[in-house]
């Protein structure tokens, strides 16, 4: 069998892809292929070039060819050759590069557009909400996770995924939340995906789940569109400072067979969702066979008590559990679960697919390691106590200097929501966008067809901006609060 380009003893050194005119001589070509690779900046200045010798078993040319090609290119000062050093190219003047005009990106807010020339070119403060501090993921524990995970992986782990899940992480979390989260679960019913918004997609998307769907009056709007996609309506209960009004389920009787709720700490409005009605969305799914989906975003992440145990813990059959490290960790991370009633882990696993196509299994291995170490928990308690801090930080800043603005829910996640006076929301993110603040009012997160009261408030996140630019930060939101 004659030797392959792959096996051939010549091939060493980087690869070089050009293409050679067919006509005139196959120097001339290959002198005027680099030529034009090096003149249009494919190959940069410094850049080593092959061994002659790999090349012309590249191109298929005799060695003595590719040598004289690059002996001329030396000659003419396209190339350089030093002995030990290789073959390169040389160093050369690069011709001026016409000036780039700057482009004006217009801060956005989710629902909240902004034409050309609005506000400042890039927000110089974040306050956005479900945003965790980048500058404190735990690089160093997580890197050494990953190279223990790397050296303990079994070959199988380089092959096509299992679309449930590494059987590491999912046994890691099943741990993890029944001692944390008060989860009852085991690992063959928990199903890895990239998120939250990951498992709407297959739940609905997938058709596990129809609608109609009950959902809070105030919610993500990202959530409700993937909903629409999916071909399913959404009716909203109303909220107040315990929660969703679980009561209204029953109003609705079978026309909903599934309800979407934030109990630890409603979305955005920050009220947890209180005992008698957690048992009282439980006693429904019950009595209608219907579900729960329990959105667990930011459970870890109280600082007043405690956190509450999740609603799943009261009917592991009626409730499906879904988390992701999204907030606890960081968004970069793609990794989420669903801890599911045992009847629905194979048809979410049909909807999925036969190989796991969104979570990196590494990143699996990496987390459940991380988990397993303590790492996890040690981090949870350091962002506990640092956003605890951010916030404690905002209120009594408020309280000194804007005592008229009240800031409601409970001690809790990576945002705190500012009750405005009547009418002023819009003004009041506008005044925050000229003074270079990025944050969201609450009217974007309200349900197309809510019908509670719509106050005026301020969803501000504590979370992203790193420390030493936190107090400029929210000196900035307090130029741009309303006066009293």
């Amino acid at each position: 069998m004659p030797d392959s380009w792959v096996n051939s003893a010549e091939r060493t050194g980087s690869d070089l892809h050009l293409e050679l005119s067919r006509t005139g001589s196959r120097r001339a070509a290959l002198i005027a292929a680099l030529r034009d690779a090096v003149r249009s900046g494919r190959l940069a200045p410094g850049t080593r070039l092959p061994p002659y010798r790999s090349l012309a078993a590249d191109l298929g040319l005799a060695r003595n060819t590719v040598a004289d090609a690059y002996a001329e290119l030396v000659a003419e000062g396209w190339l350089t050759a030093r002995q030990g050093s290789g073959t390169r190219v040389a160093e050369r003047a690069a011709p001026p590069r016409p000036a780039r005009v700057p482009v004006r990106v217009p801060v956005r807010t989710p629902g909240q557009g902004q034409g050309p020339g609005q506000g400042p070119a890039r927000p110089a403060h974040d306050l956005r909400q479900g945003v965790p501090d980048a500058s404190s993921f735990p690089r160093t524990a997580w890197l050494a996770s990953a190279r223990r995970a790397l050296a303990a992986a079994p070959h199988s782990v380089f092959g096509p995924g299992d679309p449930q899940g590494r059987i590491e992480l999912r046994t890691a979390l099943a741990d993890y939340l029944a001692r944390a989260r008060g989860v009852h679960t085991d690992p063959e019913r928990i199903v890895i995906c990239s998120g939250f918004a990951h498992a709407l997609r297959l739940l609905f998307g997938g058709g596990v789940l129809g609608g109609p769907l009950a959902v809070e009056s105030y919610g993500l709007g990202f959530h409700r569109s993937l909903l629409d996609a999916a071909g399913v309506r959404t009716l909203p209960l109303a909220l107040d400072d315990h929660g969703a009004r679980t009561e209204e389920l029953a109003g609705l009787g079978r026309r909903v067979q599934a309800a979407l709720l934030t109990p630890a700490h409603q979305f955005p409005t920050g009220g947890p969702l209180r005992p008698e009605r957690r048992a009282a969305v439980v006693n429904w799914a019950r009595a209608h066979g219907a579900l729960v989906l329990e959105d667990d975003y930011d459970g870890e992440f109280r600082y007043d008590r405690e956190p509450l145990g999740a609603v799943q813990g009261l009917d592991p059959d009626h409730v499906l559990h879904l988390g992701s490290v999204s907030k606890s960790l960081s968004p970069a991370v793609r990794l989420g679960w669903m801890v599911l009633p045992e009847r629905l882990v194979d048809p979410v696993l049909a909807a999925k697919g036969e190989r796991e196509a969104w979570a990196g299994v590494l990143d699996q291995l990496t987390l459940a390691d991380f988990i397993e170490s303590g790492s996890y928990d040690r981090h949870v308690r350091r962002m506990r106590r640092r956003y605890r801090d951010r916030r404690d930080r905002l209120v009594t800043t408020l309280a000194a200097r804007a005592p008229h603005i009240e800031v409601t829910g409970i001690a809790a996640g990576l945002h705190a929501v500012l009750r405005l006076p009547p009418g002023t929301e819009r003004s009041t993110v506008k005044a925050a966008t000229w003074q270079g603040v990025a944050l969201d009012g609450l009217a974007v997160f309200r349900h197309p067809d809510a019908t509670m009261p719509a106050p005026d408030g301020l969803v501000v996140g504590y979370a992203a901006a790193p420390d030493h630019a936190y107090g400029a930060a929210v000196d900035a939101l307090c130029r741009a609060l309303p006066p009293r």
